[in-house]
């Protein structure tokens, strides 16, 4: 069993910037797949970053040149609309089923952490 534990959220006004980072309960995942997402009140967890065990990364269009990922932390400049409820995730490798943004198709996740921006 994986466990992932993330930290680093709190409130920050816009412009400002949090480092969130997962903590990996198991050195043997270093060859999974590592996701972010959010949730806001009201909608759908989406997808907001993905690195891979080569350390090829991808992003959201909503976080593109804002957000940078490395495999255990995640560093960003926040606008108000990113407020939400931040998730680390991860998947051992094997075929996509709906893709990367999909959050069904990870096996782990955290419990989550808060992150406020205020304008």
């Amino acid at each position: 069993q994986v466990q992932l534990v993330e930290s680093g959220g709190g409130s920050v006004q816009a412009g400002g910037s949090l480092r969130l980072s997962c903590a990996v309960s198991r050195a043997t995942v270093s060859n999974y797949c590592m996701g972010w997402f959010r949730q806001a009140p009201g909608k759908e967890r989406e997808g907001v970053a993905t690195i891979n065990s080569d350390g090829i990364t991808n992003y959201a269009n909503s976080v593109k040149d804002r957000f940078t990922i490395s495999r255990d932390n995640a560093k960003n400049n926040l606008k108000a609309e990113d407020t939400a409820m931040y998730y680390c995730a991860s998947r051992p490798p094997r075929a996509w089923i709906r893709g990367r943004w999909s959050p069904d198709d990870y096996d782990y996740w955290g419990q989550g952490t808060q992150v406020t921006v205020s304008s």
